[in-house]
């Protein structure tokens, strides 16, 4: 891994970073942008079948990034023997945050596509019920954390 960081560093951390301002910044654009208009639409079956297609379409987009964030946060961590370093808190922070966050990414695609189902089935006060608290609690948390950990990444780099 070593060989591998140190051939490829710079491509690696643009990878990484990438995968990171796709995954937050995807979730702050629905948050801040999108979930607000949608709230103006008045029809509750078209509001809601819009907003699970719009998380339907964020979650397979960020999929993929999540992946390479953590092939390049791993390849970073054991190229750099960042549990081994005067930076291992920080690591070890950084890596239970992306895990967390991967943990909620997780739940939420499980509700949304239980909610899918759901409202494909008709049953839309059932299909809301189970994405009721993504955007208000769910989603905002990962925001935090991305953010946390964006802040942990640049602290790793050593970015004063």
């Amino acid at each position: 891994m070593s060989t591998l960081y140190a051939n490829y560093a710079h491509i690696i951390i643009f990878l990484h970073v990438l995968g990171a301002f796709v995954w937050v910044g995807g979730m702050i654009a629905i948050r801040v942008a999108v979930h607000p208009v949608m709230q103006s639409i008045d029809d509750p079956k078209i509001k809601l079948g819009k907003t699970l297609e719009i998380t339907g379409r964020l979650f397979a987009l960020v999929a993929p990034f999540i992946v390479l964030i953590l092939l390049t946060g791993l390849i970073m961590a054991i190229a750099l023997k960042g549990h081994e370093g005067s930076q291992k808190g920080i690591f070890i922070a950084k890596e239970m945050i992306w895990t967390l966050m991967a943990v909620n990414y997780l739940y939420m695609v499980f509700k949304r596509s239980k909610a899918w189902k759901l409202f494909q089935a008709g049953d839309l006060s059932a299909a809301k019920a189970w994405v009721a608290n993504i955007p208000n609690l769910l989603l905002p948390i990962n925001i935090l954390l991305g953010v946390i950990a964006l802040w942990l990444g640049i602290t790793l780099r050593g970015i004063a």
